[in-house]
């Protein structure tokens, strides 16, 4: 059963999202109206240590008015490398510089609301350059054994669902 999108415009745009209204063909031939968010790619970057210990930012999303574990994050801008936007984000925001990074999955959050796609990318290794850049996101930056994850999951303390998904095959990937 699949929808059929006839058209599409935008009601609101900045440079960080478009806000748009579809006009779409239910299987039956009814239509309706249908808003989607359309979003640049995000990418997201950590690091395992020898310790199987994985690089974490502890902060507050004021939206959801919650506390979480994250991994770093950010937007792709214009013209740049998927893979490079996560090393550079996971810099700026940790002040570790990952190694090689390898791709570990890439999920859509909210794909009956948005096209967003979370590029998630993970290192054995980092370097410490200094202080984070943007250490305004996030209170605290540490090393967190992977094997607490599945339980800090199950408490609610990693509450985004990317981050749980990454963080989960990381564990699956590293511990088994």
């Amino acid at each position: 059963m699949q929808w059929t999108k006839l058209s599409e415009r935008s009601v609101y745009e900045n440079r960080w999202f478009r806000v748009n209204l579809a006009d779409v063909e239910l299987p039956d031939g009814r239509h309706l109206d249908h808003y989607l968010i359309r979003l640049r790619p995000v990418a997201v970057a950590t690091a395992v240590n020898d310790a199987d210990e994985v690089l974490m930012l502890w902060r507050h999303r004021f939206i959801t008015d919650s506390w979480g574990w994250e991994l770093a994050a950010g937007v792709v801008e214009d013209g740049e490398d998927i893979e490079a936007a996560a090393a550079r984000e996971m810099e700026e925001e940790t002040g570790w510089r990952p190694g090689p990074l390898r791709h570990l999955l890439t999920v859509e959050p909210s794909n009956g609301l948005s096209d967003a796609r979370h590029h998630l990318y993970w290192a054995e290794r980092a370097t410490y350059t200094g202080p984070p850049e943007d250490a305004f996101e996030s209170s605290l930056r540490a090393w967190v054994p992977l094997k607490q994850i599945p339980d800090m999951i199950t408490r609610g303390e990693i509450p985004a669902a990317n981050m749980a998904a990454g963080l989960l095959m990381l564990h699956h990937l590293r511990l088994g």
